[in-house]
């Protein structure tokens, strides 16, 4: 068996490039940890050079790694074994990895480092970012290219289809203080994220070796967003309300403020007591700005979802 693209790690983001796969008459394939849903039944271990797993594997022209992969070692280890378990020594696959622009945020997951603040200025693919395990994993697969094709699809946060972007601001916006710090976010939808791996699946030489930085082009404000949306309360049973996003505008209007939530005037209040005249704040103020542009220059693509609409 051969596919031209296997997913390892069937999750939200094969939902959306598995149906494109489909679309374009791409054959295609992906594993889960209980081979669910015809997937192929296959879990990376980090620690283990055990090749029986990846022998259920099929071949592929292009590897998608959809999981974070965090320890030292861990990556050359896949992509080893994934070529020792191939039946044709000759057969070459090129390897996608998908990360987070979290590196660029100046926090770490790692407790034992401080995290640094992130300047208010523009990053793009080339910018210095903070090190942390999940991004030295990252290089070290950049570094097996040239002789094993490999890049690094950094991702914005992403939503589409069961992610509403408005059921996250009651979570990250519960209160007038935790407002006051939320700054710029940046978002990317499932299907270009999906339209994005195909791409580089289709030209694979002018990914080869880089790390790429995906998002629709816009940085969002989460006082903006806030404003706009709102939050509903929850329920007795402590689960979100339905959100507004829902509703007709006829039944949108007929909502009062406290069915929307307080965020709206919270945002209001802010802004008069730190002198914002309008939304979307300045990127000075704002946090930091990632610039994707490159990645859709030289696919030659433009983001089909933007705006967060639905």
């Amino acid at each position: 068996m051969s596919v031209e693209l296997l997913i390892l790690g069937a999750g939200w983001t094969s939902t959306f490039l598995a149906p494109l796969c489909a679309e374009r008459h791409i054959t295609s394939a992906a594993t889960s940890r209980s081979g669910r849903d015809s997937t192929i039944k296959f879990e990376f271990d980090p620690d283990s050079d055990d090749l029986q797993p990846y022998k259920a594997l099929p071949d592929a022209q292009t590897v998608l790694i959809t999981f974070p992969i965090e320890k030292k070692g861990a990556s050359e280890r896949l992509v080893n074994l994934y070529k020792r378990s191939r039946r044709e020594e000759k057969h070459h696959a090129a390897f996608i990895q998908l990360g987070s622009t979290g590196i660029w945020d100046g926090h770490r997951k790692d407790k034992s480092v401080l995290p640094q603040p992130v300047e208010n200025r523009w990053y793009d693919r080339h910018s210095g970012f903070i090190p942390n395990a999940r991004a030295a994993a990252e290089h070290e697969l950049l570094c097996l290219s040239p002789a094993t094709p490999t890049t690094v699809i950094n991702l914005a946060g992403l939503w589409g289809g069961t992610r509403s972007m408005r059921n996250w601001v009651g979570r990250v916006a519960p209160s007038k203080d935790m407002l006051k710090n939320k700054g710029s976010i940046h978002m990317i939808h499932g299907i270009d994220v999906a339209r994005a791996v195909l791409a580089v699946h289709g030209n694979f030489s002018k990914a080869q070796g880089q790390r790429w930085i995906l998002t629709d082009g816009r940085v969002y404000d989460w006082w903006d967003l806030a404003s706009a949306w709102g939050s509903r309360p929850a329920k007795e049973d402590g689960s979100e309300a339905a959100m507004v996003v829902a509703l007709s505008p006829t039944a949108l209007a007929s909502i009062s403020q406290e069915e929307r939530g307080p965020q709206a005037r919270w945002v209001r209040e802010l802004m008069d007591e730190q002198g914002v005249r309008a939304l979307p704040r300045n990127i000075d103020i704002l946090g930091r700005a990632l610039d994707s542009r490159e990645f859709w220059v030289t696919f030659n693509l433009t983001p089909l979802k933007a705006l967060l609409e639905g």
